[in-house]
């Protein structure tokens, strides 16, 4: 379980940003970092074991982010609230935007909410995840600094009965500038099966965070889930920052490779 954090938490909490002023081209986020539930939601109406599993957030994505934004110099705007309160790789009109289930599992504490209690969850994550992004692009882009984002995820080994036998997935749309390359250099460890589109896709609803942010502006993008039983402990977790550090120290978006116009994107004004 994650260290506990006051009982009740004001929205400027529930977000954090590390280096906000990185010198590198990755902005990273972590939009399911915390499996934290402040008082006023007790449980949720779950068994104390339900809120250690991967149903209320990402295992071990959060110290893997970590260790690569202080490698990299890279920015990680990361959340602070378990997604069971309110997803934040989620639309706002998405049905499972406050998950009534989680794969198999009810959730009792999310069942007839009133229009007013989803938007006070709106606003106590959702909105401070991503104004903090928006800030953070906007900011570098008024500078003329490169920037790429890439949003750090977990996935559980099975999942619905399924067995997933991908160590690492990149996940991306029709914008393969930083998912081609990133895919190859995974492709080249040895013993490590890469999933592309797998366990999940654009299809899934999962790509929200980055479509809002990045395609929005045609920035180069990519979305990463590791294995949660590879990263369950700090020596999984180590070796998979390193790993992915060392690719990112090198990776140069296809299309950057001869230009770096395509990855300096354009600002746009986008909905809160």
């Amino acid at each position: 379980m994650e260290q506990a954090r006051p009982a009740s938490l004001a929205s400027s909490d529930t977000v954090r940003v590390t280096n906000p002023g990185g010198s590198s081209p990755f902005v990273l986020t972590c939009d399911h970092a915390s499996n934290f539930l402040p008082a006023e939601f007790g449980t949720l109406g779950l068994a104390a074991e339900d809120l250690s599993r991967h149903i209320a957030w990402d295992p071990g994505a959060l110290p893997v982010a970590l260790r690569m934004a202080q490698a990299l110099d890279a920015t990680l705007v990361e959340t602070r609230i378990s997604r069971l309160v309110i997803d934040c790789n989620r639309p706002l009109d998405a049905p499972d935007l406050v998950p009534p289930v989680s794969e198999t599992t009810a959730i009792p504490g999310n069942t007839g909410l009133s229009e007013k209690q989803r938007a006070a969850r709106v606003a106590l994550s959702w909105q401070p995840f991503h104004g903090a992004i928006e800030c953070i692009v906007e900011d570098r882009l008024a500078r003329g600094q490169e920037t790429r984002l890439v949003s750090v995820h977990s996935f559980t080994p099975v999942y619905n009965g399924r067995s997933r036998p991908w160590h690492i997935g990149i996940i991306h749309d029709d914008d393969r500038r930083l998912a081609s390359p990133l895919i190859s250099a995974l492709r080249r460890l040895a013993g490590v099966t890469v999933g592309v589109n797998e366990p999940y896709s654009p299809a899934d609803r999962v790509y929200f965070t980055l479509e809002r942010h990045a395609r929005s502006r045609g920035l180069p993008c990519a979305m990463i889930e590791i294995r949660n039983d590879e990263i369950s402990g700090e020596t999984g977790q180590r070796k998979w920052a390193d790993l992915l550090t060392g690719i990112f120290s090198n990776l140069e978006p296809e299309e950057a490779r001869g230009s770096r116009q395509g990855a300096m994107g354009k600002s746009v004004q986008t909905a809160s």
